[in-house]
């Protein structure tokens, strides 16, 4: 299997960056959202979880298998930092309002990618194990 080239990794990247932007230039009051507590604030998270995940996939896989910590500080750094160009961004569309419970929720999604990714890889190289003992 010949690895993607390193634009097709990005396309997601940009393709949830693209959809964050457009969310955020949303008047406050075009995004009508059930009475649910806290609500907004799961929204962020699943989405810079979704966004810090498609992180992951754009980087180089061999940086990020040879360097998992460093590669987990990138997408920590990249969720906390493109949260708070979303908030500075907020600040100028009517009806939108920067708040830094909102980052928190960002940089929680983040970390949940890191998770995430954590998760996979270690039950990827679990199946990958069993399925080399299971053929000896």
């Amino acid at each position: 299997m010949t690895p993607r080239p390193s634009w097709l990794r990005v396309l997601p990247l940009v393709g949830m960056m693209t959809t964050l932007f457009i969310l955020s230039h949303q008047p406050g009051d075009s995004l009508p959202l059930p009475a649910v507590v806290n609500l907004d604030k799961l929204l962020h998270l699943l989405a810079y979880t979704t966004l810090g995940l498609a992180f992951l996939l754009a980087l180089p896989p061999d940086w990020r298998i040879r360097r998992p910590r460093a590669a987990a500080v990138a997408t920590v750094l990249f969720c906390l930092a493109y949260g708070l160009s979303d908030e500075f961004h907020q600040q100028f569309v009517p009806g939108r309002f920067p708040g830094a419970d909102d980052l928190v929720a960002d940089t929680l999604g983040g970390l949940c990618a890191v998770a995430i990714d954590r998760i996979r890889q270690r039950w990827t190289s679990r199946r990958s194990r069993a399925n080399t003992l299971a053929g000896d």
